[in-house]
């Protein structure tokens, strides 16, 4: 009896054994199964990189790659891979998603895109729909015929003689009553300035002054923050954050209205209320005609709404502050950014800035008499002087091609960086990281310290050959 217990529980375990022991062989068929799919997806993936440029794996595409690029020098890495495509690539993003694009470099894509067949590639829906809440229906969301309006009425208005009078004059008025005090008061405590933060001031400053006729007075004694100023930073910084997030993802965002979508919400608020303030206000000025200072201005608000649209009627309250907005989001960064990868650059060259100084000195030299100038700062340059400025050209030309914001006003920028070089000298902070920030502008990520130190007056004369009146 015992002999048939102990031969049926040995049997059972036999059983149990030979049961696990399959078990244990599926499984490792399971894996090895596994294993050899994952090796064939990354094989097949990496293999894309020879077609496509990047790998391509599957449902998430090449943001891998992308999410890499992001955390070291996103511009040196799309370069490398522009480079590597011949100066073009498609980008595959995530399945359902809406990051797919064409990216390019070459200079006949560009100029076929921009210029020879720019009537077939609108900006499109999708940009459309991304930007709508800052930008409106402005020059830069716009398509069709609400483009060309737009862009033949301000192309006609930038050109008059009165509004190129104004944006020089307000450059004027902000480099001397502003900029060069704030460098001088930065010379004189001997503690370094953020360069970039400063010249960002300038031009947000300018260009308020231009869009609307109002000065925020961002660049103003004590550099304090412009709640205007602020939330347009804010809602300009989240409006880019919307092109690297997955349509479906932002908007769920701005339904619950929760995070990047909730701030982007408010600070838009805020841009409206001034906008709303400026254009109430300018237009009860202009229906009185009480005040001579207003019906002389020449800014985009006052110019448009002189203006009738179409169908000879004034424009809408929403179109003025869509213009306006739009203006100012096309001139707040572009040349102070310049400026700065300039200034910085020049640093790292002193014979460069060496030969700018030689050009303006010899430049202010030719005036008829510059003996009660010399050394007292109060050089004011001279429009036709500007423009005789070819290295100063060349200088900030190169800049631009090395680390490239958008299209800029050449004029504008000359003018300030002449401005500063007569007087000063720019010296970037020793050991200070430089490094470009992912934006629609190429701003420098940590911003840019500098220590202000002032020009020699025996500096400046070895430049000189003043003429005297009379010679």
């Amino acid at each position: 009896m015992n002999s048939e217990i102990e031969n049926a529980i040995l049997s059972d375990h036999g059983v149990v054994g030979r049961v696990n022991f399959r078990r244990f062989l599926t499984e490792i068929q399971v894996l090895e199964i596994l294993i050899a799919v994952v090796i064939f997806v990354v094989i097949h993936s990496l293999r894309q990189q020879k077609r496509y440029g990047l790998p391509v794996w599957p449902l998430v595409g090449m943001l891998p790659s992308l999410a890499l690029g992001l955390r070291t020098d996103m511009y040196e890495w799309i370069s490398e891979v522009l480079h590597r495509r011949g100066g073009t690539f498609t980008f595959k993003g995530p399945a359902m998603s809406n990051l797919n694009c064409v990216v390019t470099a070459d200079p006949r894509n560009l100029e076929h895109l921009l210029k020879i067949k720019f009537s077939n590639f609108p900006k499109g829906e999708y940009f459309r729909d991304t930007v709508q809440d800052l930008l409106g229906d402005g020059i830069f969301s716009a398509d069709d015929e609400t483009w060309r309006r737009q862009r033949k009425i301000a192309s006609i208005e930038f050109h008059s003689a009165e509004f190129r009078h104004m944006t020089a004059e307000s450059l004027v008025q902000l480099v001397h009553s502003r900029l060069l005090p704030v460098l001088e008061k930065s010379m004189a405590s001997g503690r370094p300035i953020n360069l970039q933060d400063i010249l960002l001031r300038l031009t947000f400053d300018n260009v308020c002054m231009i869009a609307f006729g109002v000065d925020p007075g961002c660049l103003s004694p004590g550099l304090p923050e412009i709640p205007f100023a602020k939330a347009f930073e804010d809602a300009t910084e989240a409006t880019v954050t919307r092109f690297v997030t997955p349509t479906v993802v932002w908007k769920t965002m701005r339904y619950l209205d929760v995070g990047v979508e909730k701030k982007l919400r408010k600070s838009i608020e805020r841009v409206d209320e001034f906008a709303d303030e400026v254009i109430r206000t300018r237009r009860k000025e202009l229906e009185l005609g009480l005040d001579s200072k207003t019906m002389a201005k020449s800014d985009i608000l006052t110019v448009f709404m002189r203006l009738k649209d179409d169908d000879g009627k004034p424009f809408s309250h929403k179109f003025l502050r869509d213009i306006c907005v739009n203006f100012i989001l096309a001139g707040r960064d572009t040349s102070s950014v310049a400026l700065t990868w300039f200034f910085w650059l020049i640093d790292l060259h002193p014979s460069v800035e060496e030969r700018i100084l030689e050009e303006i000195c010899g430049i202010i030299g030719e005036r008829e008499s510059c003996k009660e100038e010399e050394g007292d700062g109060n050089v004011i340059f001279r429009p036709e002087e500007v423009k005789k400025m070819e290295y100063l050209q060349a200088a900030i030309s190169e800049s631009l091609r090395l680390y490239p914001s958008v299209p800029v006003d050449h004029k504008e920028m000359k003018f300030a960086a002449a401005s500063i070089i007569y007087r000063y000298h720019v010296k970037v902070v020793e050991n200070f990281p430089v490094a470009p920030k992912l934006s629609l502008t190429m701003y420098m990520k940590y911003g840019l310290k500098v220590m202000i130190h002032k020009r020699d007056e025996s500096e400046i004369k070895n430049y000189k050959n003043c003429k005297t009146i009379g010679s």
